[in-house]
């Protein structure tokens, strides 16, 4: 049996102030859209549609963009007119999965869970549900509709603003996920009316249109608290991140990672972190990145989208979708662009660049140096203020220097250029031309002296100098 799943992501959000849709306001450095998404993927659900609205064409640049395990596919919903009619526009997609069970839940509510999805998937399939509701029990339930349990399961979902006083004081909220047999959603999803304080279509109308027809219906209590929080403005926004960052640290905390201080701390829901590694204050995690054991991140790291090896030293390095070996060492103040390849045992001080380029084993790139488009061999040595020159104004190239080289400070290699085996170029040197193995290369300007120059055009400043401290001395 087929098992599939609805996002509504239709929502503007206008108390969040933004021209993009709710649902793309970031989490921990993710869309919430995007943290709804990999819950269903790590679900297994390999069908998934999303409802879009509001600057749709956002919505589908999102969607094309992002690395998917699941065939995601978008449908529009021209007109706001509640969550019923959001599925309804899905209904072609339904019909082509109608064979098996279909998840509909909201992208604004970032916190559901794989285990989650299974666990309602589970009570849905072994009592032969036509809908099974994801519930949360809460201390303060205002906001969200209320769960009308039965002996046998459930008899309805209430709106907060159609609740009367007992309805009112019921603690189980619906999280705005539902599983259903797809079939039986298309069965009554086109009878529900907007008779109703909102005026809208409301998708929990037909679990009373199930339960009339005779259908189980029936619901799952989340053992995750978070998992119908959804935010509506900035300031509700900002509660995700707290309670996300939060979660997600205790978490780590839980597996043995070592966090010296928490201040400024965040790290993403994808990101995994080996045994022994330490943080500290003002480091942030994003996207797909892999730190691995024993590594030491120092103070105000940028990790995003990057592999990191085990027993790597990082501090105050932004490294962004580039790969850093282990035993390697970086910082301070290092930033790795997108495609840096950073080998075992590199050795990288501060002020330093790197761009689209591999760094072989044990190479030492010690401080104020760029190196870009480069493809650098092993046991490498640069000194200080090394340039790789890879744009000429019009095209970008690349520049290699193989194993063994040393660089001397402040040269530049002009690319196209290749630096040999065991070659060394003079300090100050701007190289234009291949190096063989094992040469001294040295490219300079013929050195021109004209004695007293500087005297006559510094005059007027040497001048002012003196004048100034003899005012001083007075």
């Amino acid at each position: 049996m087929e098992n599939n799943a609805v996002i509504l992501a239709g929502g503007q959000g206008k108390r969040m102030k933004t021209d993009k849709p709710k649902v793309l306001c970031n989490v921990i450095g993710e869309p919430m859209l995007e943290w709804v998404l990999t819950a269903c993927e790590n679900a297994q659900l390999e069908n998934i549609c999303v409802v879009k609205g509001f600057a749709a064409e956002m919505i589908d640049e999102y969607v094309n963009n992002r690395s998917s395990k699941a065939e995601i596919q978008t449908v529009m919903q021209e007109e706001r007119l509640g969550t019923g009619h959001a599925v309804m526009q899905a209904k072609d997609f339904l019909e082509a999965h109608k064979d098996g069970n279909t998840l509909i839940l909201c992208g604004d509510a970032p916190f559901i869970d794989a285990d989650t999805i299974n666990g309602a998937l589970e009570l849905h399939t072994q009592r032969d549900c036509s809908v099974t509701v994801v519930t949360s029990r809460v201390e303060n339930p205002t906001g969200y509709g209320r769960i009308i349990r039965t002996e046998n399961g459930i008899s309805g979902i209430v709106e907060h603003k159609d609740c009367d006083p007992y309805q009112l004081a019921i603690t189980e909220i619906n999280s705005g996920c539902y599983w259903f047999k797809t079939s039986d959603l298309l069965e009554v999803l086109f009878d529900i009316t907007p008779d109703n304080a909102q005026g809208e279509y409301y998708l929990t109308d037909c679990i009373e249109l199930l339960i009339a027809k005779g259908k189980t219906a029936d619901a799952y209590i989340s053992h995750n608290p978070n998992v119908a929080l959804v935010a509506n403005d900035r300031r509700g926004l900002l509660m995700l991140n707290d309670i996300a960052r939060s979660e997600i640290i205790g978490k780590f905390l839980d597996d043995g990672i070592e966090f010296c201080c928490t201040d400024g701390v965040s790290i993403g829901n994808n990101v995994t972190i080996g045994a022994g590694t330490v943080i500290h204050s003002g480091v942030i995690l994003r996207g797909n990145t892999t730190i691995g054991e024993n590594c030491v991140l120092g103070n105000n790291c940028i990790i995003e989208n990057t592999r990191v090896g085990n027993n790597v030293n990082l501090n105050n390095v932004q490294a962004y979708e580039s790969v850093i070996e282990d035993d390697v060492k970086i910082g301070p103040y290092v930033q790795l662009r997108p495609n840096s390849h950073i080998m075992r045992g590199v050795k990288i001080g501060d002020f330093v660049e790197i761009k689209n380029s591999t760094i072989g084993e044990y190479t030492a790139v010690a401080h104020l140096t760029y190196i870009g488009d480069s493809d650098v061999g092993a046991n490498v040595n640069f000194g200080c203020g090394v340039v790789t020159v890879n744009y000429n104004g019009d095209k970008k190239f690349r520049t290699v220097i193989e194993d063994n080289a040393f660089i001397g400070c402040n040269t530049n290699l002009i690319a196209p250029v290749r630096v040999g085996k065991g070659a060394y170029t003079a300090a100050g040197s701007t190289i234009t031309k291949d190096i063989p193995d094992n040469a001294l290369a040295i490219e300079r300007g013929k050195a021109e002296i004209k004695e007293g120059y500087a005297s006559r055009k510094l005059k007027a400043r040497t001048e002012k100098y003196e004048q100034q401290k003899k005012i001083e001395n007075k």
